[in-house]
């Protein structure tokens, strides 16, 4: 659990680095987010996910990026130091982490074989 959120910290760090608008004050905020980021994954997404359900089916699945997307402002809006100007960013952002963590997911399946 601490590689994952350590995996997730630098996929922050990198989507902070790439993506305009999306800032952190130090490594420290960096981790802060990334450990509320996963927490809201873990807790508050299922709920978001059950409610949004009938929106997801008719997008085809399109709208979990928008999901994401808000899980990210969450994230922002809790932890001091992180910011995500503007919703464009937020999506952007989120696309990039959902490739990074797919990327991330299919090499931790290969070292488990």
């Amino acid at each position: 659990m601490l590689i994952r959120w350590i995996v997730n910290t630098l996929a922050l760090l990198l989507v902070a680095n790439v993506v305009p608008n999306i800032h952190y004050r130090s490594w420290v905020t960096l981790a802060i987010a990334a450990a509320v980021l996963g927490l809201l994954n873990v807790l508050v997404r299922p709920i978001l996910y059950l409610i949004t359900l009938p929106i997801t089916i008719l997008t085809l699945g399109l709208f979990l990026v928008i999901l994401n997307a808000v899980m990210l402002k969450l994230a922002a809006a809790l932890v001091p130091g992180f910011d995500v100007n503007g919703w464009w960013a937020a999506i952007l952002g989120s696309l990039l982490l959902s490739i990074v963590s797919m990327v991330t997911d299919s090499i931790g399946r290969d070292e488990k074989r």
